[in-house]
């Protein structure tokens, strides 16, 4: 097996980024986060290959997809026919995923055959990278970790930023589904608390606050209702870790949906 080292020469420093991602429909749909996506991905050189922290992928303990040709997988219930037969068909990275497996040295990951890319990852990327010509592979999130120690492993895939690697954590900052107002989903509206956290979250973003960031249960009662699992903040987390000293931070796509939710997303570099 070749490592990254020798197969990816070094390259100038890709960014990161983390996407909210929304509805799934957001995959087959033309709205302005659509367009969010496809502004990022035209701001970026193109990667060599992409690493996808997704909130759909929880786990007990870390891993990583290894398969040559990962399925697209359609992680949802309910939703239009034509949604279900979108197929996103990028290479997995073999060679990739076994090298951030060795780069990994704070939990044990298993190389993974069974899984492939969920909605977190091919209903953005597919708007980003339309040829599905850019390898994918996914790193999941092991939910017995406190969100302290998936910032901590995050900061070990640093090196992965200078070998033409894009890493991309894909959730929600604002993610309460039992409150959202399903009259209203298509309006960019917020409940006060919703606000309230967006406005806390982006600001510690912004400032690069991250203990706070990463200390969010302890942020009162805003944050709990903005965040009532975990899941779909941690991929900022991995997002973050990666900035160092001379990165750029800046969001886009920052806007509220249906009270409850939010499409905040953030590039790094």
């Amino acid at each position: 097996m070749k490592k990254i080292t020798e197969s990816f020469s070094n390259s100038s420093k890709m960014p990161v980024l983390f996407i909210g991602h929304g509805s799934p429909m957001n995959a087959i749909e033309e709205n302005e986060f659509v367009q969010g996506f496809r502004n990022v991905s035209s701001q970026i050189k193109m990667p060599r290959a992409i690493l996808v922290v997704s909130a759909h992928w929880e786990t007990a303990g870390t891993k990583i997809t290894a398969m040559p040709n990962p399925p697209t997988i359609h992680d949802f219930g309910g939703f239009p026919q034509a949604l279900y037969e979108v197929q996103y068909p990028a290479p997995g990275d073999p060679n990739l995923a076994a090298e951030t497996q060795q780069l990994i040295k704070s939990a044990e990951v298993r190389l993974d055959d069974n899984w492939g890319l969920d909605h977190g990852a091919w209903s953005v990327i597919r708007h980003m990278y339309p040829k599905a010509n850019v390898p994918v592979i996914e790193l999941s999130i092991d939910y017995r970790k406190n969100p302290a120690e998936h910032y901590a492993l995050a900061k070990e895939l640093s090196m992965l930023r200078h070998k033409g690697v894009l890493i991309v954590g894909s959730g929600n900052l604002i993610h309460n589904l039992q409150m959202v107002d399903w009259r209203r989903i298509n309006e960019n509206f917020a409940f006060d608390w919703a606000q309230e956290a967006n406005t806390k979250i982006n600001e510690y973003i912004l400032n690069g606050d991250h203990q706070s960031l990463i200390d969010f249960s302890k942020q009162g009662k805003a944050f709990q209702l903005a965040i009532p699992t975990p899941e779909h903040y941690l991929p900022l987390l991995y997002a973050l870790a990666l900035k160092d000293a001379k990165d750029d931070i800046s969001l886009f796509n920052n806007q509220p949906i249906g009270g409850s939710l939010s499409m905040t997303s953030v590039k790094i570099g």
